[in-house]
């Protein structure tokens, strides 16, 4: 039996209108309007060929309900800008996202969340309190993934077929998410998690998590986050040149863009210095990318996951158990799903301890 909202959410993640899938699998949009609408099961040729049509295993289509994820509950950036297919296809990454922690909450024991709603508080007071709160103290954050992940956030990779998006956050089912596009440099991607743990603290119901203040509260708080008020003045950088700023940035491991804004902020850079180290950090190269930045950081907690499923050779892949595809897997876990090399052996990442399992269930 067809489950029509996997249809659905398949359709969305391959960027396809019915007309679309309709071309490509040979079944009219009439008849694919029925079926996501649960009026009517397709024959069992229709169904494989709308499997393939969008490169979805069948069984993937015959699984349990998922629920969908109401376009209010995201922070994305610049909504209004983004066309419908882009904003569908990150919608239905994250449905898959989702998919992927409901297995792995069945399987292991995973951090509770402890994020916590502060949306009363100005995104500097806010940061403050979620640092006294997880214990940081004034000191740079070595990794910002695995502190999400630590303090019950599920992160998860955007999908490279929606590379326009930078990263986008949620609550669902209760569990705050976090997906990042792993394009951008890895200073960069540090200021994405950052900058939607703001939009979890800051935007809770009471107010939107969207819009130009939105995303202005979001950078405010991103800003103070890793790069905290007292830690930053102890660095003494007051009228700091570009060389200074390109050395006191790899301790704070940030952009020296982002780095050079929160001087100025603080009252450190005056505007017309600000706007002379701007303009020499644009000349060396540092508007548009990183050079010789960090490495961009990756998921512990799926690394652990895939460590110990590796350890188990009675298992079967998780690929197969959600029937998506390891390609498709993959776009969700940095990467991180083991690779069948010649001769049956794996490549993937090292072996990291194991997490704790919990009676699993199987359908």
């Amino acid at each position: 039996m067809l489950t029509p909202s996997r249809l659905v959410v398949a359709r969305k993640r391959r960027r396809m209108t019915l007309a679309q899938l309709a071309v490509a699998s040979g079944v009219s949009v009439r008849s694919i309007t029925a079926f996501e609408n649960g009026h009517k099961q397709p024959s069992s040729e229709t169904l494989e060929a709308l499997a393939t049509a969008m490169s979805f295993p069948r069984p993937f289509f015959e699984g349990p309900p998922i629920d969908e994820i109401p376009i209010g509950s995201v922070s994305f950036r610049a909504l209004s800008k983004m066309s419908a297919l882009d904003r569908e296809a990150a919608l239905g990454a994250g449905q898959v996202s989702a998919l992927i922690n409901q297995w792995n909450e069945r399987h292991f024991r995973l951090p509770d969340a402890n994020v916590p709603t502060l949306s009363h508080l100005e995104p500097e007071e806010a940061a403050e309190r979620v640092r006294a709160l997880w214990g940081l103290g004034e000191a740079p954050i070595p990794n910002m993934i695995h502190l999400l992940e630590a303090n019950g956030v599920r992160v998860f990779s955007l999908a490279a077929d929606c590379e326009s998006i930078d990263a986008y956050s949620l609550r669902y089912r209760g569990k705050p998410f976090c997906i990042l596009n792993t394009r951008k440099s890895g200073e960069r991607g540090r200021f994405d998690a950052a900058h939607e743990l703001g939009h979890l603290v800051l935007h809770a119901d009471d107010r939107l998590a969207h819009g130009v203040e939105a995303e202005e509260q979001a950078n405010k708080f991103a800003s103070a986050f890793l790069m905290p008020r007292a830690g930053i003045l102890a660095q003494s950088l007051h009228d700091a040149t570009p060389d200074r700023i390109l050395l006191a940035k790899r301790k704070w491991r940030v952009a020296a863009v982002a780095l050079a804004y929160r001087l100025h902020d603080l009252g450190l850079l005056s505007e017309w210095k600000y706007k002379a180290v701007s303009k020499r950090l644009a000349q060396l190269g540092f508007r548009r990318g990183e050079p010789g930045g960090i490495t961009r950081e990756s998921s512990q907690l799926l690394g652990k996951v895939f460590a110990s499923l590796r350890h188990d050779p009675g298992r079967i892949s998780l690929a197969d158990e959600l029937s998506i595809g390891t390609d498709e897997l993959n776009l969700h876990v940095f990467g991180l799903v083991p690779i069948v090399l010649d001769g049956g052996r794996q490549a993937g990442p090292p072996g990291r301890p194991q997490l704790q399992l919990v009676g699993a269930r199987r359908r």
